[in-house]
């Protein structure tokens, strides 16, 4: 069964490409527009916005790579504490080289990075001296002081008029960077400030997804954003510039709001003129509503993004990642749209798989685990932990069974391989289980499958569960969330730990 589509997004590109164009036509000689929230893989518009292809900004700049340039900013200090993007579990610095790779792949080289809020740090510092040595140009801005409270100096040559000036030569300049906080706008402005003092006239705006402006404020798209950023707190709130400027009411979220009115005396400061913006909404470039094509289908995947995120962040919580405050907040959204945690159906058969395991005294270590997943035809598969695996392992065997018709009795991995690998584990890497995670099951299912037909099979099913809901009752090990994400499965998991060992590799 197909999953159903909300989303249009031909209709979305067609309209958000041609409000862009809009804006460089009145920017004068250049835009700078900023690029909120993820340049590629955005698998949270995707999850809420039921058909949006994760990648449509990519798309869009390959249309308009005759007429753009792109810079990259990463914070320095994100560089330093080892940042982590927790859909890829990899560091910011990390994601920035591999965003480099995926816009060469695209025939689009970034103009240059710029490593922000730069204070020699050393991590900052070898980050730099990797991408030069590649011959990719990178530029460094310091942090400001009094920011943006000293104006005066801010937009002065010893602010903005500080920072190297990237030359570029399109009419539009997309900066963009791994994730929030990156210094993206800073760096416009840093730009802005040396294109008017050569007598370049050039503007500034953002592309925006989320909050959708016009959407109603209560809308389960925009409250799966402030989900989504409740560890920042960001809350929606209705813009009262916009609203007091042209009598229509626009949803947007408070840093933006608050900074605006700073935001729009440093951008007339540094035009020495009146801003065109009125309001933060102003500001965006955000088409999203219109590529909505099925209201109903959108709201009921925003509601479930809110219980993932929450399930999120208490399993942070725990692992001492996020306040308590996060938590209660995710709660409270998804308490305001009258949602429970069992309202994402794999929780339960999961929650059982586990109390099924503990009275059968099948759990390792004395720890009881079940994992379910949804299949795209709605079947519910369930899997508990063993002392031969762990739960993830048994459900991915036992749903890729199910989707190739093959008997439960049937055993797709040979003894002498899982022996093998047992002895390898506690003999050889002096590990204290030889329980299989998910990562160690795959593969060994693949060289299973060289000479077992049933587990080839059962090998090109693997595809068939990207994007299927996943539910376990403890936070999954390294080797089973790696498995996990790299077959592109919506995971969340109650905040429990699967063993007694604090360090587990």
């Amino acid at each position: 069964m197909p999953e159903p589509v909300g989303f249009d997004n031909e209709r979305y590109l067609q309209e958000q490409t041609a409000a862009i164009l809009e804006r460089v036509g009145n920017s004068g000689s250049k835009l700078y527009l900023e690029f909120g929230g993820k340049l590629l893989f955005d698998y949270h518009a995707a999850r809420v916005l039921p058909g949006f292809d994760p990648n449509v900004k990519m798309r869009l700049l390959r249309a308009l790579k005759d007429k753009a340039d792109i810079l990259l900013c990463i914070h320095a200090g994100a560089i330093e504490r080892k940042k982590i993007r927790a859909d890829f579990g990899i560091t910011y610095d990390a994601d920035a080289l591999r965003m480099i790779d995926d816009l060469r792949d695209r025939d689009l080289e970034p103009r240059a990075v710029v490593i922000t809020r730069f204070e020699d740090q050393r991590s900052a510092l070898l980050f730099k001296n990797r991408l030069e040595r590649r011959d990719i140009p990178v530029y460094t801005h310091r942090t400001y002081p009094d920011y943006p409270a000293d104006l005066d100096r801010i937009v002065s040559d010893e602010g903005y008029g500080a920072n190297a000036y990237i030359e570029t030569t399109s009419p539009l300049v997309v900066v963009t960077g791994p994730g929030p906080g990156s210094g993206k706008l800073a760096t416009c402005l840093s730009q802005m400030y040396h294109d008017n003092k050569r007598g370049i006239r050039s503007g500034y705006a953002k592309f925006e997804t989320f909050p959708i402006w016009d959407l109603p404020l209560a809308h389960p798209v925009n409250v799966a954003y402030e989900a989504a950023t409740a560890d920042l707190h960001d809350v929606n709130m209705i813009d009262p510039f916009h609203l007091e400027a042209y009598g229509v009411t626009a949803v947007n979220y408070n840093r933006d709001i608050e900074v605006f009115p700073v935001l729009r005396r440093i951008l007339e400061r540094i035009t020495s003129g009146p801003t065109p913006y009125r309001s933060p909404t102003d500001m965006g470039v955000n088409r999203a509503a219109c590529g909505i094509v099925d209201d109903e289908v959108v709201r009921k995947a925003a509601c479930q993004e809110v219980i993932r995120r929450c399930f999120r962040y208490a399993s942070e919580y725990v692992m001492g990642l996020v306040e308590k405050a996060t938590v209660e907040r995710a709660e409270a959204l998804m308490a305001a749209l009258g949602l429970t945690a069992e309202d994402r159906r794999v929780v339960g058969p999961a929650r059982q798989a586990a109390r099924e395991a503990e009275g059968k005294g099948k759990g390792n270590e004395g720890i009881y685990c079940g994992a379910a997943i949804e299949l795209q035809d709605g079947t519910i598969i369930t899997g508990k932990n063993s002392p031969l695996m762990h739960a993830a392992s048994s459900l991915v065997l036992n749903a890729v069974k199910h989707l190739a018709g093959v008997p439960d009795e049937i055993h797709l991995l040979a003894p002498s391989i899982t022996e093998s690998i047992g002895r390898l584990k506690k003999d050889v890497l002096n590990k204290k289980s030889v329980s299989l995670d998910l990562e160690e099951t795959v593969i060994a299912l693949g060289i299973g499958s060289t000479t077992n037909p049933t587990a080839q099979l059962c090998v090109e099913k693997l595809k068939q569960l990207r994007g299927c809901d996943v539910h376990m009752t403890h936070i999954p090990t390294p080797g089973d969330e790696t498995g996990l994400r790299r077959l592109g499965v919506h995971l969340t998991s109650d905040p429990n730990f699967s063993t007694k060992d604090l360090f587990v590799s």
